[in-house]
């Protein structure tokens, strides 16, 4: 009888037991959730996380609905240390959109919260794909956006600082040995540059990147004709990063212009033919044009966002800044002289990785200034580029001397010369008052009295003139002798020379 009773106890309690048996054996288990916490993409907020931790789910297999721990009657132990490591070397995370996590579990204060530690994300390649034509090059580029959207962006690329840029400067060769050089210009259709090859083209070291600015059938043609000069000077950059000549000269299409150098009779020619590559390589930078005015020893300061009718571009300026260099203080002077023609060494554009100067383009192709201003910008933006320097005013005489070898032996004798010429300048200037005045009286209308100018006057004026356009020429080219001369060279630069030192 007691037998039987006890049977009949047990046999629920026997058969409850033996389907628990059966449900673990059948049922799928679940996997495994560890917990990287050294994953910087992980938020605190990040949903399913534990309020003490901050870290990622890592899954170990494919994913199936968790069972809830409780229910399990399974130790969390069941897997070693070395096999859940093992497993998650092996299986990448699963994303934790596709783990059905309601994200509705943050507040708004969460959301917004979370949004504010969540690193940005990189942007993409801003570099236009090589051999990409002009239309297709501008189709990539996207709406404009804010100061504050590109500053974001930008900044986490990597580009450095302008001025916290190791500048290479260049490589001095031995004296019997040439440099190769490249000009790079930019030319309309109808803009005759023939020069180049009429006094260039026997020279084996000389190349010459003309881009067509407005003919996409070009051989060279920028992937979009804005900013005047610039874009034609960073696609050279950018296309030829790895290729640069040892002087790679920027300079405009006409032979003769106002802001070449004067003393130099205003010739593209001359100066190209002058210029000291070892000077360029000493310098890593050089400005073509000596002359400080316009542009020195202050010209652009952009902290001050008035508007100026003389600088239009410094207002601009002041508001891009961060767009152009967002790692970079504003400085309180730009200053160089005018005019965006340059000499530059390979090892100056290479101190900058390649992105500095997509990034650059990609800028000008999505600014929403006008192709004149944002040309102007570039004028007093390149040497700090270069060079970091918010100032490259190097002295007018060092520079004619030790650039292009006019020499007139030190900056007293340079202000001499000058001051002459401005003498002789005012002579010109009575010339002319003295020739209106004359037709005045000789055409005037008859009962007009006016006082006859100074008979003979003119002749006085002319032959003065004359002898003081004599003695300058006489200067500048015993200036040329002068500097043909390396030690005359270094010593007006203010600098050590030792014979084989070369140009």
């Amino acid at each position: 009888m007691y037998s039987r009773k006890i049977s009949k106890r047990g046999l629920p309690i026997i058969s409850f037991v033996a389907m628990i048996i059966i449900f673990w054996i059948v049922t799928p288990r679940m996997p495994k959730v560890t917990w990287n916490l050294s994953d910087p993409r992980i938020s605190k907020h990040t949903p399913m996380a534990p309020s003490t931790m901050e870290g990622k789910p890592r899954v170990e297999d494919a994913f199936t609905p968790p069972i809830p721990f409780a229910s399990q009657n399974t130790p969390l132990e069941t897997n070693t240390a070395e096999e859940v490591l093992e497993v998650e070397d092996d299986r990448p995370p699963i994303p934790l959109a596709s783990q059905n996590i309601a994200i509705e579990t943050n507040t708004a204060e969460e959301v917004l919260e979370a949004e504010d530690d969540r690193p940005p994300k990189p942007p993409a390649s801003q570099e236009t794909p090589m051999g990409m034509g002009a239309n297709e090059a501008t189709s990539q580029v996207e709406d404009p956006v804010s100061p504050a959207e590109q500053t974001q962006t930008y900044q986490q690329m990597d580009l450095g600082a302008v001025a916290k840029v190791s500048f290479q400067h260049g490589k001095l060769k031995p004296g019997d040995e040439s440099y190769t050089k490249t000009i790079v210009m930019p030319r309309t259709v109808e803009e005759d540059v023939s020069w180049l090859e009429q006094n260039f083209e026997d020279d084996e070291h000389f190349r010459k990147a003309v881009y067509v600015v407005d003919d996409p059938t070009a051989e060279l043609y920028p992937p979009k004709n804005k900013g005047h000069e610039v874009m034609v000077y960073l696609s050279y950059i950018i296309d030829h990063y790895n290729n640069l000549s040892d002087v790679n000269i920027f300079m405009h299409s006409h032979q003769f212009a106002w802001h070449n150098d004067d003393l130099l009779d205003h010739d593209a020619v001359q100066m190209i033919s002058r210029l000291s590559a070892e000077r360029v390589q000493r310098e890593g930078y050089m400005n073509m044009r000596c002359h400080w005015n316009p542009g020195c020893p202050s010209w652009m300061n952009p902290k001050i966002v008035e508007e100026d009718i003389n600088k239009q571009e410094q207002a601009m300026l002041a508001r891009t800044w961060l767009e152009l260099f967002p790692l970079d203080n504003i400085p309180d002077i730009l200053a160089q002289p005018c005019c965006a023609q340059f000499a530059i060494s390979r090892e100056t554009i290479q101190s900058q990785p390649l992105a500095r100067y997509v990034f650059c383009r990609d800028w000008l192709m999505r600014t929403y200034l006008s192709d004149y201003i944002s040309g102007r910008i570039w004028e007093y933006v390149w040497h700090y580029l270069f060079t970091g320097k918010s100032v490259a005013c190097p002295k007018e005489n060092v520079c004619y001397c030790d650039g292009f070898g006019v020499c007139f032996g030190g900056e007293n004798e340079y202000a001499k010369f000058f001051a002459h010429r401005d003498e002789r300048e005012a002579l010109q200037g009575q010339l002319e008052n003295w020739r209106q005045r004359t037709e005045e009286y000789q055409n005037g209308p008859s009962g007009t009295e006016l006082e006859e100018p100074e008979v003979g006057k003119d002749l006085e004026l002319e032959g003065k003139i004359n002898g003081m356009l004599a003695w300058e020429t006489r200067k500048v080219q015993q200036a040329k002798e002068r500097g043909d001369v390396a030690m005359n060279r270094a010593k007006e630069a203010g600098r050590d020379w030792k014979d084989g030192d070369g140009f």
